[in-house]
């Protein structure tokens, strides 16, 4: 990675969190709420019979009310669990909400080791979060990339999900990065790669 680069995402980075720092928890709540309708009327997401859903964090988009909706439609509900032997990620599916989950890695709840794991190959919709995005499908993480290797390994629909204030005019690029093919807030559903 070229200095340049790094030192461009870690300014973005820093600019995004300060950004999501200062909305309320109020209105992350609201906006929340109409992210998950504007996704509810997709057709990506009506047709998906297997969704990878991440669990969000205090700043991210509270996709999490979709679950149990998902999980009634019949849907496979899947979300990462970290390995530590392999430094990386796998996704497993879960059944109830309840019984599957616990604390993990990094402090973030996901699948149970007893929880089957799923093969990315079959995934058909993957909810991916980010610090940022833009409108070419680009994703800005946390740095680790760990969430990339995770997608590089989906071939099904990936799609950013984030507030209007993540969008940015341009993420920086590099060849390990993995673009996603659509961009969800509360304002907008748009296909940005197909």
């Amino acid at each position: 990675m070229s200095a340049d680069v790094h030192a461009l995402k870690v300014t973005i980075r820093n600019q995004l969190r300060a950004k999501s720092k200062s909305v309320p928890a109020s209105e992350r709540a609201a906006c929340s709420a109409k992210l998950c309708a504007l996704l509810q009327a997709q057709l990506f997401w009506q047709k998906a019979r297997s969704v990878l859903f991440y669990f969000p964090m205090a700043l991210e988009p509270d996709i999490w009310p979709l679950l149990d909706l998902a999980l009634a439609a019949g849907k496979r509900i899947l979300l990462p669990r970290f390995v530590s032997q392999q430094n990386d990620y796998e996704v497993r599916e879960i059944h109830d909400e309840l019984a599957d989950l616990e604390t993990g890695q990094f402090h973030i709840t996901e699948p149970m080791v007893h929880c089957s794991v799923f093969p990315l190959n079959q995934l058909d919709l993957a909810l991916v979060p980010g610090l940022g995005f833009d409108l070419n499908g680009g994703r800005l993480g946390r740095g680790q990339g760990y969430y990339d290797r995770l997608l590089a390994r989906v071939s099904g629909h990936k799609c950013g999900v984030a507030f209007d204030w993540q969008l940015v005019k341009e993420i920086p690029w590099e060849p390990h990065d993995i673009r996603v093919n659509s961009i969800l807030t509360p304002t907008r559903w748009q296909i940005v790669v197909s």
